[in-house]
């Protein structure tokens, strides 16, 4: 009897201790003794970030998405560098002959001209009488004046030999009636005849006239003869006419 008064008493003890631990172990006897849910708890602290993932798999191509405006020049670059030189290319194909152009005649001008024997002593300030034309092909001399008129822009020529005898003489070469050269030989009582000569260029545009003239009183000593002569030349050196390609 007391045995099994000892094993009973020991059986409750067990109980009592059983059902005093409150769910020690989470509630795994709930045969012997179930409670009332409890209230719930605060929520938990933050852990920490997990480790990074694998890359996700790439997405589907999307639609094309319309045209950007057109964006503004840039600045431009800087030079790069010069290249090698290449070599050289072969001879092109012979081109066709052209058409025949239009040949250019170079401008011409030119006279010369002596006085006559009979002929008589020139009146100073007055042009010089060269009345007998050795070469006037152009015209533009013109011998009863004594006068040369420019036709053709450029520069000229222009010289006198005279024949001088028992006499003094002085001329000068005249452009538009001023004097552009002077030459002068004084008698000095020679039995023969002796010569006097002198030239210039000069620069002239159409219209410009030049011609010979004597000095006032007794310088005006040009003499011809059968066998000497007094002349008066000129002619065009180059001309300056630019207004057409092809001269006349």
């Amino acid at each position: 009897y007391r045995c099994n008064m000892v094993l009973e008493i020991q059986s409750f003890l067990l109980l009592v201790l059983v059902c005093s631990s409150t769910q020690i172990e989470d509630n795994k006897i709930p045969s012997l003794c179930s409670g009332q849910p409890g209230i719930p708890g605060s929520p938990g602290a933050h852990g920490n970030p997990g480790l990074p993932g694998r890359d996700g798999r790439d997405g589907r191509d999307g639609m094309s998405g319309l045209k950007g405006e057109k964006g503004e020049l840039g600045l431009p670059g800087i030079p790069g560098l010069r290249g090698e030189r290449g070599d050289t290319g072969l001879d092109g194909l012979k081109g066709e002959k052209g058409s025949d152009g239009e040949c250019a005649v170079a401008p011409k001008s030119a006279f010369s001209a002596k006085r006559s024997e009979k002929r008589t002593l020139p009146l100073g300030d007055e042009p010089v009488q060269f009345d007998i034309p050795l070469v006037n092909e152009q015209g533009h001399y013109d011998p009863e004046t004594g006068k040369f008129t420019c036709q053709i822009p450029g520069v000229y020529y222009f010289v006198i030999h005279a024949t001088v005898f028992r006499a003094s003489l002085q001329f000068d070469i005249m452009k538009n009636g001023r004097s552009v050269a002077s030459f002068f030989q004084f008698y000095g009582n020679w039995p023969k005849p002796s010569s006097l000569s002198g030239g210039t260029l000069l620069h002239l545009v159409p219209e410009d006239e030049v011609w010979v003239q004597v000095g006032v009183g007794d310088y005006t000593g040009f003499y011809a003869s059968q066998k000497t002569d007094s002349t008066f030349s000129g002619f065009l050196i180059y001309s300056d006419w630019h207004n057409s390609p092809v001269f006349a």
